[in-house]
């Protein structure tokens, strides 16, 4: 198949890419450009000799530019572009890049891929657990409505942005990711130095769930989405089993052999992250059900395991 990426040089997209290429995909990457540059791009794509395919299409997000053309001859297209939400604090300026990574990103793409003679048959998009907010101790799945907050509303904007491709006949799915557990990149990332050095600990009291789920399971997953074409709409990407913040800590400490003694009181917390604090003390305890119902096995369901593939 050909398939193109947004996001192509993130944890999940690196990680994606390289697992269909290994099995003789041919991986188109979306790059970013000014939309200048971008429509630079394109008119000099008209000179290029019949036959021949992009390696790299060009796109602007912000600017709601994308070069179509590329994109056709595609037989799917993997959404993963977009702004960190832990990555700086929630500033309200920052709040709009996060919404507008996603929102204009996701519009722009499906406008594109709508616009096309032959359209690819599957649009896989990764949105977030986030949609489905505060969830307490109550286990939801995909049939859950939105919560209520920042995030919930995000991923629904996020979600509606790719009504034009599903208007086309477009399969199009949504991969509702949880933390994805890696040493390389993303939240996790950021965890293992921290258990490494004797220093972690809970997080608040440490009874949020968190619904998390294997790298490998991630793009197995991903790549389950992409050939299994009666799934569409949402899909949730977690762990069969989510547990809580005390379990996770208690699971990083049996693994790197190392103490965990000091808990970050959620004031502390606060003061620290702001707004975004409310989002890693809430709990999401979130069900694979589609997932599951499909057919999809995980290879590393619990959590010990997925910190031990993760090393690996």
């Amino acid at each position: 198949m050909r398939i193109a990426v947004t996001g192509s040089t993130g944890l999940i997209g690196t990680a994606l890419s390289r697992s269909l290429r290994a099995d003789g995909h041919d991986i188109v990457r979306l790059v970013r450009r000014s939309s200048r540059d971008a429509r630079r791009y394109e008119s000099a794509s008209r000179t290029t000799t019949a036959g021949s395919r992009p390696s790299e299409v060009m796109w602007d997000p912000k600017g709601q530019y994308v070069d179509a053309n590329g994109l056709a001859g595609c037989d799917a297209v993997v959404h993963l572009a977009g702004a960190g939400v832990g990555d700086r604090r929630w500033t309200p300026a920052y709040k709009k890049e996060i919404r507008d990574s996603r929102v204009l990103g996701t519009a722009a793409l499906a406008d594109a891929l709508a616009s096309l003679d032959e359209p690819p048959r599957t649009l896989l998009v990764g949105t977030a657990i986030g949609y489905y907010g505060d969830t307490g101790d109550q286990a939801v799945d995909e049939s859950a409505p939105p919560g209520q907050g920042f995030l919930p509303d995000v991923c629904q904007e996020w979600e509606e942005a790719a009504a034009a491709a599903e208007e086309a006949g477009i399969r199009t799915v949504f991969a509702r990711t949880g933390l994805v557990v890696a040493r390389s990149g993303g939240a996790w990332g950021r965890l293992f130095p921290i258990f490494k050095a004797g220093l972690g600990g809970r997080l608040g009291d440490g009874k949020q769930y968190w619904s998390h789920i294997a790298l490998h399971d991630h793009i197995a997953a991903l790549r389950h989405l992409l050939d299994s074409q009666e799934l569409s709409g949402p899909v949730n990407l977690t762990a069969p089993e989510p547990v809580t913040n005390r379990e996770v800590t208690a699971a990083m400490g049996r693994v790197l052999r190392r103490p965990t003694p000091f808990p970050v009181p959620a004031p502390a917390l606060r003061a620290a992250l702001g707004e975004f604090a409310g989002d890693v003390l809430g709990s999401q305890r979130v069900l694979p059900t589609k997932l599951l119902e499909s057919g999809f096995g995980f290879a590393f369901p619990d959590i010990d395991d997925a910190v031990r593939a993760a090393l690996r």
